[in-house]
């Protein structure tokens, strides 16, 4: 009877390793942090063992550095850092953890950890808040300046086209009609009916267009300037709205 072979696809070093947490963080100022704990998993169908390496192992103890661990199962490794000096403040070690087969010697994976001593947890703290609040103040100034030439176009107002727009449509709904002969304004001047429509009509636009405040500020310049000085002129009623 022919036997399978157990794993023919695994090759040196291409062997995912999990272990947790990847990182280990040891404040001087908390002997409760002066012990850290790493858990191998092993969601494989067959034994691993594994052993610890560290680059600075005068500054650690590992215990059960080597051992091994059973199909589906995980293990607890324990890391004590016995070096807790200001000289190693902000240095970063590496743990590297290898796993084979019990069977072989060849290591089939590997996972580094990364190990740092820091002064304090409360300063860590206030660093990263610290961070946080320049990250969010960059971030505001980012978006108000990306959104300041659109605010300032807005607040421009209208253009010098629109209000002279305004203001000849203004000016011939305030001249007499053609026909009229009483007026004292010139002939020239008459206007027909279409044609203060059409100006009744642009005038409506630029009240939908939310110019409503401008033109009635025309409306009333040009009553005060243009007010009846003789009973014989003619009153104009126009009728404006908005298409």
């Amino acid at each position: 009877m022919h036997q399978q072979k157990r794993q023919p696809e695994l090759v040196e070093g291409n062997l995912p390793v999990f272990v947790f947490p990847t990182e280990l963080i040891f404040y001087a100022d908390d002997q409760s942090t002066h012990k850290q704990v790493l858990t191998l998993y092993n969601p494989y169908e067959f034994a691993l063992k594994f052993k610890v390496l560290c680059t600075t192992p005068n500054k650690y103890v590992v215990v059960d550095a080597a051992g091994a661990v059973k199909p589906q199962c995980c293990v607890d490794i324990v890391v004590r850092h016995r070096d807790v000096r200001s000289c190693h403040y902000g240095v970063i070690d590496k743990f590297r953890l290898q796993v084979s087969e019990q069977s072989q010697r060849k290591a089939l994976g590997r996972k580094e950890v990364v190990a740092t001593l820091l002064p304090s947890a409360k300063e860590q703290q206030k660093e990263e808040e610290d961070k946080r609040i320049k990250e969010h103040l960059t971030e505001g100034l980012f978006f108000e300046q990306s959104f300041q030439p659109e605010n300032s176009a807005v607040s421009s107002g209208p253009s010098l086209l629109t209000i002279f727009l305004g203001v000849v449509c203004i000016a011939a709904l305030m001249l007499p009609t053609l026909g009229d002969m009483e007026s004292l304004v010139p002939l020239y001047l008459h206007l027909s009916v279409n044609q203060k429509l059409v100006a009744a009509y642009i005038l409506g636009k630029g009240f939908k267009m939310h110019l409503g405040h401008m033109c009635r500020a025309l409306c009333g310049f040009f009553f005060f300037f243009f007010g009846r000085t003789d009973e014989r002129l003619p009153q104009v009623h126009v009728e404006v709205r908005c298409i």
